[in-house]
Order: C-alpha cells, then structure tokens, then sequence
C-alpha cells in the first residue's frame, strides 16, 4: 500500500505548544470565558476585601472599642459575601459550559477525521484506542483548556489579591517573606515534569486494558470454550497492576508536592510572625495590620496548593491533547480527483497491480491484471491469505496499490472523486454491518434514507427478507439491537443484500457472502443475490468452489499472484490449483 502512517505534527510540538493550541479550541467560547473571567476577578476581589477587613475590625471593635462601626462592618462582610457567591456561581457555570462544549466538539471532530481517514489507519490502530481516544482523552482535554485554566486563574487571582493586601499592609514584610518564591517555582516546574512523563504512560496503559477486556468480551465465547477464562483474566489482572502503579506515582507525586508547598507556606508563617513581631516592636504594625498579614498568608497557601496539585490535570490533558493532535493531524484520504461520474458502464480493469502493507517483506498482491466487464461474474478464488480482500478493497479505493493501475470505463481511480466512485459500488460482505436502528433505518441507510417506501419495500422482498420481516411485531420499524443481535445470520445478510438492491449500484462486491451460513440460509441468500447479480459488474470472493460455477471468469490467487484465470470448466480441465482446491471441497462435501 502506497498510504503509510505518517508521524503526526502534534507529537513534535513542546508542551506549551500544545497547551496554546489546545487553549485555540475555546475560542468559539470566549465570551464565556470572558464572563468567567470577570467573575473570578470578582471573587478576587471580594475575598482580599475581607481579608483587608480583618484590620479595621480587630482595630475598631477590640482596640479602641469603637461601636460605630460595629453595624457597618458586618453588613459590609454580608455584602462581599454575597458578590463573591454571585461570581462564584458565574464562574463555575460558564467555565462547565465551556468545557464540556468543547469536549464534545473535539469528539464529534474527532470522530469525523476517523471517518476521513485511510484504510490502513483501521488496522494499525485497534478500535478500543480509538474510543480511549474519543471518550476519556476528550474529557481530559476538555479538563487541561478550561477546568484546570479555571484553578490557575482562579487561585493566581487569589494570590496576587493577598500580596496586594499584604503589600498595602506592610511591603516590607511582604518582601521579606517573597524570597520563598524561587524554591516554590522550582518545586511547581520539578512537579510538572514527572506528571508530563507519567501521563503519557497512563493514557497508553488504560487504552491496552480497554483493548484487553474488549478482546475477552467480544470474544467470550471462544475464551469459555477453550477454558481461557484464566489467561485472560492473568493479562488483564497484569495491565491492571501497570495502570495502578502509574497511578499511584500520579499520588506520589501530587502528595509529595502538596507536603512541600505546605511545608513552605510554614517556614513563610513562621518567617512572618517573626518580622511581624519586630515591626510591632518598631511600631511600624498594630495589631489589626498583624491579623490581615496572617490571614492573607493563610489564605495564600491553600491557593499555592491547589495550583501545585492543578499541575497533575494540565499534564494529563496535554498528554491526551498530544494524542488526539496525532488523529487530527493525520492525512486525509487521498481525494484529489476532479472527474465527475453519475454511473458508470461497469468496465473494471486492473493493469499490472501490487499492493503492500506498511512493514511487510512480502507483497500482499503481485502483478495482477484481468478486465471485469459490465454484465459479467468474476470470481476470486485461493487459499486463505492469497490476497483476495486486498484486491477488492482496491476498488473502493481502501487501500491505495504500491505498483499498477486500476481503470473504471478506461479512467484511473484515482481520477474520480472518491465520494463519487464510492456511490458507484454496493459491498455484501461474509461479516454483515448493521446499526442500532430499525430494518427500515439499516436498509435505508446513508445517501439511501431518501429512498422511497415502495423501493425500499421492493428490495427487501427482493432479498427474500420480506419473510421474517413481516413476523417481526413493528414490520419495517422493528427495532434489529446492537449489531442487529436480534437477527439470525442469514437475516442480517439479507438485509445487507436489500441494502445493496436498494442502493442499485453498477458494481458489485460480494466478499464470502454465504460462508458462515448453514444450507437453507444460504438457498435464500444465493437466490437473492441471482436477483441482484444481473446487469452489473461484479466481483465474488468465493469460499464455496460450488457457488461460482456459472461465473463467466475465475482469478486463481495464490501467495499474492495470479496463477490462474478461466471459466470454471475451464480451470477443472487444465488440472491446477482450482481442480485441486475444487476436488478437496468435494471430497469433504461427501465426507460431511
């Protein structure tokens, strides 16, 4: 394959690169940031005027026992209260807005580049990360840009309010007592460091347990009958103990920082009383003054903590940032066709065609050519691993051929708009894709919801689904579960193939469809898809060498290459790998 996983742009930006991009995802909300903003200046405000309020009421009500201010200070401490409750409240409620809007633009623009992206993205990157992506890393993300945005503001707010009080109060005192600001900084970036390292560690270990519980769900069947019950449970038991060890370093750290910063805001208390006492003794500092330096510093410490602790959120976030900046900045597919196609004639020719996987010594396809007509069958045939869902997720352009060229009515793929190509193909596979909707939704589906009744009415007859449709208690509107986990196997095919009658594309992808089904679906199915077959182009991967024999050419894929190509008399008579393959289907068809 010609696409590779590039490295991302966002892997290569520092943390605060990072960090200033992803502040850019707020700015749809800046007008809440803005009110949220004014209330944290307000609550600033509100809080070093009580602290400041501290000194007149110590001074007036227990110094010179002045009873003319008795009334006014406390309603003057009601009403601060009450402003700083406002803007609390209008902080909060603007910051939660924020945030959580954009968590969930990031998952819908996440979601969206998934869906945009190449083919072989799906298979280097397993399902359960990219839903580790899509929920915790956009609820982290949204965690770094506004709440922890809301902490520092907030609390830095509250410190500069405290050193402006304690300034007025005594700048010399203040002063005396900032020399503690270079240890404490070096603490806060020393901090931030090890939440940066651990992060990273923790966002890739919970999406291994994800991915390890979803393997053992998903497949429980096989785990409960191959008694692997306690082997998967030991692989998750040991990601679990390697997400709880990340963990608790997290812990470590956050507990370890939180002791020194208060450690610190001791040794400033004690330096305080200290030089307080001696400014007392100078009579530069009465008793009131000594109460606001003290409760300023007090207040100033709790601040200083929850900054420390902020750092643990912020180093999270930009490590989830980093992460969904790698899916954001990935290239898109390829779609750099102009030629228009409404419908095309049908004429497939595939001209000296290899493909590989990124990574791979050996080619997953190797110089194949052959010409698909309108109106015909072609059937690939070959062991398991030939190579035949590589060469048919070509046609959609999935994946894009190393060497060659693939012609639509004498064009290259890549001349057509990929939306446009894509409109031109209906794919019946052997593993069905339904959704959580009704029979109507899932036949109906996509550019199809448009359809008509009576057209999407004609193709589930004609899919001989109408059937058991009919017995189900809403008809059309029965609600399928998750999957279609309501429905047999040969009922959710044959609604995939009324999909694909509804659709009534010229070119037609059948991928094993009736390899997993027992005889009497598969008489229903087989006889569908002869009613949609007729005056298309189309492609069969065959599993049963049975159901080909009418196809007007055979591909014989073997390790990569063409070996083989004829009718299905044809290749019989000239005694290769189809007779041979042929001739063991049916020696296990009598054995059976």
């Amino acid at each position: 394959m010609t696409e590779a996983v590039s490295e991302p742009v966002g892997a290569n930006l520092s943390p605060w690169q990072t960090y200033r991009r992803l502040i850019g995802l707020a700015s749809p909300y800046s007008g809440l940031l803005w009110l949220a903003g004014l209330g944290m200046v307000i609550e600033a405000v509100a809080g070093a005027g009580f602290t400041w309020l501290m000194g007149p009421i110590v001074n007036e009500t227990f110094i010179t026992k002045n009873t003319g201010v008795s009334l006014l200070l406390p309603l003057a401490i009601v009403g601060l209260f009450l402003a700083r409750g406002f803007a609390g409240y209008l902080t909060d409620y603007s910051m939660a807005k924020s945030g959580r809007g954009i968590a969930r633009d990031l998952r819908v623009t996440v979601l969206g580049k998934y869906l945009r992206l190449p083919g072989l993205r799906f298979d280097v990157e397993p399902v359960p990360s990219m839903l580790m992506r899509l929920g915790s890393d956009s609820d982290q993300v949204a965690q770094a840009a506004i709440d922890a945005m809301k902490v520092m503001v907030q609390q830095s707010l509250q410190v500069i309010a405290m050193l402006g009080v304690m300034l007025w109060t005594s700048w010399q005192v203040t002063i005396a007592i900032l020399v503690l600001a270079p240890p404490l900084a070096w603490v806060m970036d020393k901090v931030g460091r090890r939440y940066r390292r651990i992060s990273h560690r923790i966002q890739e270990s919970g999406g291994s347990l994800m991915q390890s519980a979803d393997q053992a769900l998903s497949n429980h069947n096989e785990v409960k009958i191959y008694g692997a019950q306690q082997a998967e449970l030991e692989r998750y038991t040991t990601l679990a103990n390697t997400h709880l060890k990340l963990s608790l370093k997290v812990e470590s750290t956050r507990g370890i920082s939180s002791a020194l910063v208060q450690l610190m805001g001791a040794i400033g208390l004690a330096v305080l009383l200290f030089l307080a006492g001696r400014e007392a003794v100078a009579g530069r500092l009465n008793a009131g003054g000594f109460v606001v330096l003290m409760t300023s510093m007090i207040a100033i410490i709790p601040a200083l903590k929850q900054l420390t602790n902020v750092q643990g959120m912020l180093q999270r976030g930009v490590a989830s940032a980093e992460r969904l900046f790698s899916v954001l900045d990935a290239p898109d597919e390829a779609d750099t066709g102009t030629l228009p196609l409404e419908r095309t004639q049908g004429l497939l020719e595939f001209r000296n065609i290899s493909a590989r996987y990124p990574g791979q010594p050996r080619p997953a396809l190797e110089d194949i050519s052959f010409t698909a007509r309108p109106g015909t069958v072609t059937a690939i045939v070959g062991r398991s691993g030939s190579g035949k869902s590589t060469l048919i997720k070509l046609i959609p352009r999935f994946y894009e051929p190393e060497a060659g060229i693939i012609l639509l009515d004498g064009h290259p793929l890549q001349d057509y708009r990929l939306a446009d190509l894509r409109r031109q193909i209906a794919l019946v596979g052997q593993q069905v894709m339904l959704f959580d909707g009704t029979v109507a939704a899932n036949v109906a589906y996509g550019e199809l919801q448009q359809a008509p009744p009576e057209a999407l009415e004609h193709a589930v007859q004609g899919a001989n689904a109408m059937e058991f449709v009919e017995e189900l208690p809403a008809g059309l509107d029965e609600p399928i579960g998750t999957k279609g986990g309501r429905l047999s196997g040969g009922q959710r095919q044959r609604l995939a193939i009324a999909r694909a009658m509804l659709k009534d594309a010229p070119l037609l992808i059948l991928d094993e469809a009736t390899a997993a089904l027992d005889n009497e679906s598969e008489r229903l199915v087989q006889n569908a898809l002869q009613k949609l077959m007729p005056d298309r182009t189309t492609l069969v991967i065959a599993h049963r060498l049975s159901t080909i024999e009418h196809a007007d050419q055979v591909l014989v894929l073997d390790q990569g290459r063409l070996v083989e190509q004829g009718t299905h008399s044809e290749l019989l008579a000239r005694g290769g790998l189809y007779a041979h393959l042929h001739q063991m289907q049916f020696r296990e068809g009598e054995n059976g």
